[in-house]
């Protein structure tokens, strides 16, 4: 082959190679633009369980005019209150006592004409802690027993601070995220076909809190939990 035939060669050799160079390069860059395309959305799961333990202070007061009395009539109020829960079925291992706070009126007089119909005051609670939400809730509308009795309850709405927990959240976990994030798909997939792009792979997620409320101030005792996920996927032609 002469030189001169040997160059053109050469250089149609060259001259393909820069197209499919460039070719490669091109799909390259497009393959890279369909990675930067993505859609974020978010996935919900949420649920309603029972609470699995009760907190419930039954908070009572006694007033006299002498110490001696008074604690008296604090032990007499606590006793009858306890017996009233243990006939009803709160085992004993579930009741505690706090410590009565005793207030004097007279120190806190502070000159003022006004005179306090009795010297002294006390508040004492007795809590039930129990696993057994159901029987308990069912006790607290027999209250009046007790006030027939002679007990008289700090406040008018007595029963406000009773606490409902729910402690199997860790239980529940791993099928509410999984829920979360295959609602998040779904979501995603609509948007992909709206979009006429086709749904990819995860590019990142994230995964919300979870929340535990009361499902209204009516049931206190039925929780909802909720989490929410956030999770961003890759859409391609």
């Amino acid at each position: 082959m002469s030189n001169k035939n040997y160059q053109i060669t050469l250089g149609i050799f060259f001259v393909l190679g820069m197209m499919i160079f460039g070719i490669i390069v091109r799909n390259a860059i497009l393959k890279s633009k369909e990675f930067e395309r993505s859609v974020t959305v978010k996935g919900l799961s949420e649920r309603e369980y029972p609470a699995d333990i009760v907190l419930w202070p039954i908070q009572f007061t006694e007033a006299s005019n002498k110490l001696e009395t008074l604690y008296n009539s604090i032990d007499k109020s606590k006793n009858i209150i306890k017996k009233f829960l243990i006939d009803s079925g709160i085992k004993e291992s579930e009741i505690t006592l706090s410590s009565p706070a005793i207030t004097d009126k007279s120190a806190q007089s502070y000159g003022g004409s006004k005179v306090a119909g009795f010297r002294y005051t006390s508040t004492q609670t007795v809590t039930v802690y129990s696993k057994r939400v159901g029987p308990v809730r069912e006790l607290m509308s027999s209250l009046s027993e007790l006030g027939k009795k002679g007990i008289v309850f700090s406040g008018v709405n007595y029963q406000e601070k009773t606490e409902y927990i729910f402690t199997k959240l860790n239980e529940i976990k791993p099928e509410m995220i999984e829920e979360a994030t295959k609602k998040a798909r779904e979501v995603a997939q609509r948007f992909a076909t709206d979009s006429q792009s086709k749904l990819g792979k995860i590019k990142r997620a994230t995964q919300g809190q979870f929340s535990i409320k009361p499902r209204d101030k009516n049931n206190p005792h039925i929780k909802k939990v909720r989490v929410v996920s956030t999770v961003e996927y890759y859409l391609s032609d």
